[in-house]
């Protein structure tokens, strides 16, 4: 296989995107560490919120939210209980199960993609059926998935969508997280979780009658409900942070995306999504579209690559229009009405904005 250099790697894992800020909060860690933890709890969560520490080293904030349910977050994980993050698109469980793992394991490599076909094999283990045919059923034969390599390693494994995977399959994790092992029955053995072990599952609050959980493993998660940004200056700063970093990836320059064009973008999210204007003064029609700042980065980084390829190196309205239309409209019929009405009711009204409504028109 083809060695792929560090500089040529388009998303980095966070332990390694972050690998001098994790160095040096484990330098400076002094407070006691689960076993087979890289850092403590209290280190942690400093990595996920961010701060100076005392050898003026700057931890970058990786989530911007309420402090608590990031405590929570942490010290179900230093427990026997499994973690599960809950919430709509974009409210950055993803994210937060990734540095998560990086900054307990040192590792958040070990991920299980959930989807309506996954097999039993995904969560517990496969065969390499040459050997097998060839060797019979031996451990040299058995192919590990990432949950059993957790198990041996003492790690965090990540589950993505949870919900999007058949009932029958998820309840196959049910024995993994109240008796702690992984039956091999072809093997006549088991294999047993060695401490630090742990399961950090995210689930779309929308996918509800998808996949439902069973009661029997609902019971054995601890649920984190992930909100949406609480201000319009709190989810400006997470796209204006996300869209820096995944801009010095991309090589588009931060300049070409100035803060007022993203402050502009999280208004229109904001008031579209919540039905009514900043000011509450004006109800509006809600589009089927998500609109979290997930989309308004999609949508930001597609203006930046406009405008540096193709225009002035700033994003202009226009560069903005082109993509936001689409985010806005995912159902021709129910969401071209509300953006329209928006456009004529807020938009053409509101002072300064009369460049953005001009580029949305003329896309229409």
């Amino acid at each position: 296989m083809k060695k792929t250099s560090e500089q040529s790697i388009l998303r980095p894992n966070a332990e390694t995107a972050f690998s001098a800020e994790l160095e040096s909060l484990s330098k400076m860690d002094e407070r006691p560490r689960p076993a087979n933890w890289k850092l403590s709890p209290w280190a942690v969560l400093t990595y996920l919120l961010g701060g100076t520490l005392k050898d003026k080293t700057v931890i970058s904030p990786k989530y911007y939210g309420p402090r608590r349910l990031m405590e929570i977050a942490v010290a179900t994980l230093a427990t026997d209980r499994a973690l599960l993050l809950i919430g709509i698109p974009g409210t950055a469980k993803t994210w937060v199960s990734e540095h998560l793992a990086a900054a307990v394991s040192g590792d958040s490599s070990l991920l299980v993609q959930g989807t309506a076909g996954l097999s039993e094999e995904a969560l517990r283990y496969g065969w390499n059926y040459a050997r097998l045919l060839a060797e019979g059923p031996s451990e040299k034969a058995l192919v590990p998935s990432p949950v059993m390599r957790a198990m041996e390693d003492g790690k965090i494994t990540r589950i993505e969508e949870l919900t999007r995977i058949p009932s029958d399959i998820q309840d196959s994790l049910i024995t993994i997280l109240s008796e702690k092992v992984l039956p091999v029955p072809e093997l006549n053995t088991e294999i047993k979780a060695r401490k630090g072990f742990n399961i950090i599952a995210t689930a779309n609050s929308r996918d509800r009658g998808v996949n439902e959980l069973s009661s029997a493993l609902r019971r054995r998660f601890n649920t984190v409900v992930m909100p949406l940004p609480a201000t319009l200056e709190e989810e400006v700063r997470i796209v204006q942070a996300r869209v820096e970093q995944i801009g010095q990836a991309l090589e588009l320059p931060a300049a070409a995306a100035p803060l007022e064009e993203i402050r502009r973008l999280v208004t229109i999210f904001r008031e579209l999504r919540s039905g009514k204007t900043e000011d509450g003064k004006q109800k509006l029609k809600s589009p089927s579209s998500t609109l979290s700042a997930a989309e308004a980065i999609s949508v930001i980084q597609s203006g930046q690559s406009l405008a540096t390829h193709f225009g002035n190196g700033v994003i202009q309205a226009g560069d903005l229009a082109a993509s936001l239309s689409g985010a806005v409209v995912k159902d021709p019929n129910q969401d071209q009405t509300a953006w329209l009405e928006y456009l004529e009711t807020v938009v053409k009204e509101r002072d300064g904005w009369k460049d953005l409504y001009k580029a949305c028109k003329d896309l229409l």
